[in-house]
């Protein structure tokens, strides 16, 4: 526990610098949070089409782990992100995640960029199920596979 305390615990210089930022509160349904304009930065979307959505994105340092590659828990964010993105209806608040499962394939490292590819399984009622694909752009191979269940409202059929 103390190795852990010690690894997470920032220098002087990184705590002055982090008590510097300026972070203005999220304006739900107007703004992206911090968190949204944090993770999404950088992602291009290249298509979008009812149940599907095509990107690329460039990985940055702040996605990667020590060993300099494509952190998992950067990934389970974007499987996150897109997956609720391919199902969201205009005008109605975001889905809720219920599930993920998530398989870790490959690795990428900074600066790689990937192809990542969402769509809709299927949906039942305020169910739906969706499927997020990233692969290495240059050379084809997969880096991981997600599946994402989330529940929301559906539009009025009215």
């Amino acid at each position: 526990m103390e190795k852990a305390r010690e690894y997470l615990e920032l220098s002087k210089e990184e705590s002055e610098s982090v008590s510097r930022l300026t972070i203005h509160p999220h304006r739900v349904g107007l703004d992206c949070s911090f968190y949204e304009r944090f993770t999404l930065r950088g992602i291009q979307v290249d298509r979008v089409e009812p149940g599907f959505v095509s990107c690329t994105f460039k990985i940055p340092p702040r996605f990667t782990d020590k060993n300099g590659s494509l952190a998992n828990g950067a990934i389970a964010n974007l499987v996150d992100e897109l997956g609720g993105a391919v199902v969201q209806v205009d005008g109605l608040p975001m889905n809720v995640s219920v599930d993920m499962s998530i398989s870790f394939l490959s690795t990428a490292k900074v600066n790689e960029e990937l192809e990542i590819t969402a769509r809709v399984l299927g949906q039942r009622g305020g169910y739906s199920g969706t499927i997020v694909l990233m692969k290495n752009k240059a050379t084809g191979e997969t880096i991981a596979e997600g599946r994402h269940s989330l529940f929301g409202r559906r539009p009025s059929k009215m």
